[in-house]
């Protein structure tokens, strides 16, 4: 009997962060909902992200303990903390979250994105619009489609679609259940 394949489909994927603060990886079914079907906060700051990305090639590995008996067969999409590897480098950990209100702010914000990266500016969203502020308050973001993979109950990944088909970023993030790299 040859092994089942990989089930794939499309969805939106947005990275967003402060420029100084950590990185949110929100996966969505349809832009226009402000609930995420996967929301991860990762241990990467997003200055060190966008270094990383300069280089053309962003993996990010997000593997859970298999050992713990409640994540042994629990969906993947339900695993609360991750270690995260980022280009092979072990970066810390990441831990699923729900969308609050400031989430659920920045993606109403980017409704009418479909695919594109640029700088929301600080104070969106919280009627702040005199005094002075930081840089670091900005809102970087990326949004794009990206080719949903399942390949078995142990793993899935996301891989980034170029949308104008021709060599640019490649990004793409795997979830695994798998005890290789947990204790590293």
């Amino acid at each position: 009997m040859a092994p089942p394949r990989p089930s794939k489909s499309m969805v939106i994927g947005t990275i967003f962060g402060n420029r100084g603060g950590h990185v949110w990886f929100c996966v969505q079914h349809d832009r226009l909902s402000t609930k995420p079907s996967l929301l991860l906060e990762f241990p990467i700051s997003t200055n060190d992200l966008v270094r990383e990305m300069r280089n053309g090639l962003l993996r990010i590995a997000l593997e859970c303990n298999p050992h713990r008996p409640d994540l042994a067969r629990c969906p993947l999409r339900s695993v609360p903390v991750w270690t995260v590897f980022c280009n092979g480098r072990k970066s810390g950990f990441a831990a699923r979250r729900r969308a609050g209100e400031r989430v659920r702010c920045v993606l109403k914000t980017m409704r009418c994105v479909t695919v594109g990266a640029g700088v929301i500016p600080a104070g969106f969203g919280s009627g702040q619009h005199s005094g002075k502020v930081s840089r670091s308050e900005e809102l970087m973001y990326m949004r794009a489609n990206f080719e949903h993979v399942v390949g078995s109950a142990d793993s899935e990944s996301f891989h980034l679609i170029n949308p104008d088909e021709g060599p640019g970023q490649e990004l793409s993030v795997f979830l695994l259940r798998s005890g290789l790299g947990v204790d590293r």
